[in-house]
C-alpha cells in the first residue's frame, strides 16, 4: 500500500464504560495499534489511555464531544482506558484495532 494510504478500522475488541462525573478506568479488549473512543452521552467525556489500572482521566485530557466518536494512537504498552463526563452518567465505549480511519 502507498504510504500516506488509508486503511478501514478493523476492531479487535470492545470495552464499555459506564462513565460518570469521577474517573473510571478498564483494562481494554482485543490487539491493535488504534482506539476508537464512541461517547453515546449527552455529556462532554475526557478520556485518557494508560499502561496500568491506576489511569485516570480528567478535564485536561483528550475531550470526546457527545454522541460522537475519535481514533487515538495506542502503542503495545496500552492496555487501560479512563473516562469521566463533565455532566450526568452513561457509556463510553473504547474499541481496540487496527486501522487509520472509521
Amino acid at each position: 500500500m502507498a504510504m500516506g494510504s488509508t486503511q478501514p478500522f478493523r476492531p479487535a475488541g470492545t470495552v464499555s464504560l459506564a462513565a460518570g462525573t469521577s474517573s473510571v478506568a478498564a483494562a481494554l479488549a482485543g490487539g491493535g495499534e488504534s482506539v476508537v473512543v464512541t461517547n453515546t452521552t449527552t455529556a462532554l467525556a475526557y478520556v485518557r489511555l494508560g499502561a496500568d489500572a491506576t489511569v485516570a482521566a480528567g478535564t485536561r485530557d483528550m475531550p470526546v464531544l457527545p454522541g460522537s466518536r475519535v481514533m487515538l494512537a495506542a502503542n503495545p504498552l496500552i492496555t487501560y482506558a479512563a473516562a469521566v463526563l463533565s455532566t450526568g452518567s452513561g457509556i463510553v465505549l473504547f474499541t481496540r484495532g487496527d486501522g487509520s480511519f472509521v
